[in-house]
C-alpha cells in the first residue's frame, strides 16, 4: 500500500475515533429560578432578543445544532460556551451580588456598543443573532434601565 493511502486511512480512523470523545452538554431542561428574566416582568421583546442572541453561550440552556455532535466542532463549541458562561451566565443572575450584576450590565452595554458580541462566527451560523442597530440599542437601553433598578 502506498504511503498516501496509509496516511489517509490513519486520518480516517482518527476522525472516527475522536467522535467518541464528547464534551458535556450545556442543557438545563427547566429555566432557572435564578435566571435574569425569571418572574421579572421584563418586556417580552427584550427577553426574546437577549435569549436568541446571547443565551447559547451565556446561560445554562444552549440550543445545539446538528453539527455540534461532530468532533472537533463539539470541542470548540464547548469551549466557547464554557468561556462565555465564565464571563456572564444569565441563568445564575440572581445568585450574583448587586455590584456584580451592575458590572455585568456595564459589560453588556460595552460589548454591544463596540459590536464585539455576538461573535461574528456565531452570527454566520445563527441569523437570529444578527442584531440590527435598533435591536442593539433596545438591549443597551434595557441594560441601562435595569441597572438603575438594582438595589
Amino acid at each position: 500500500m502506498k504511503t498516501k493511502h496509509k496516511i489517509l486511512i490513519a486520518i480516517l480512523i482518527l476522525l472516527i475515533a475522536i467522535q467518541f470523545i464528547r464534551p458535556e452538554r450545556n442543557i438545563e431542561n427547566n429555566p432557572s429560578r435564578y435566571d435574569v428574566f425569571h418572574k421579572s416582568g421584563q418586556p417580552t421583546e427584550i427577553v426574546a432578543l437577549v435569549q436568541s442572541a446571547c443565551y447559547d453561550c451565556h446561560s445554562n440552556r444552549t440550543a445545539y445544532p446538528w453539527y455540534a455532535s461532530v468532533a472537533p466542532v463539539s470541542w470548540v463549541m464547548a469551549n466557547h460556551v464554557n468561556e462565555g458562561k465564565s464571563k456572564l451566565n444569565f441563568s445564575d443572575w440572581k445568585l450574583l451580588e448587586v455590584e456584580k450584576q451592575r458590572h455585568a450590565l456595564d459589560e453588556v452595554i460595552e460589548v454591544l456598543e463596540k459590536q464585539e458580541m455576538p461573535l461574528n462566527a456565531y452570527q454566520w451560523l445563527h441569523s437570529e443573532a444578527n442584531l440590527d442597530q435598533t435591536q442593539i440599542q433596545m438591549i443597551i437601553n434595557w441594560a441601562t434601565d435595569f441597572k438603575k433598578q438594582l438595589n
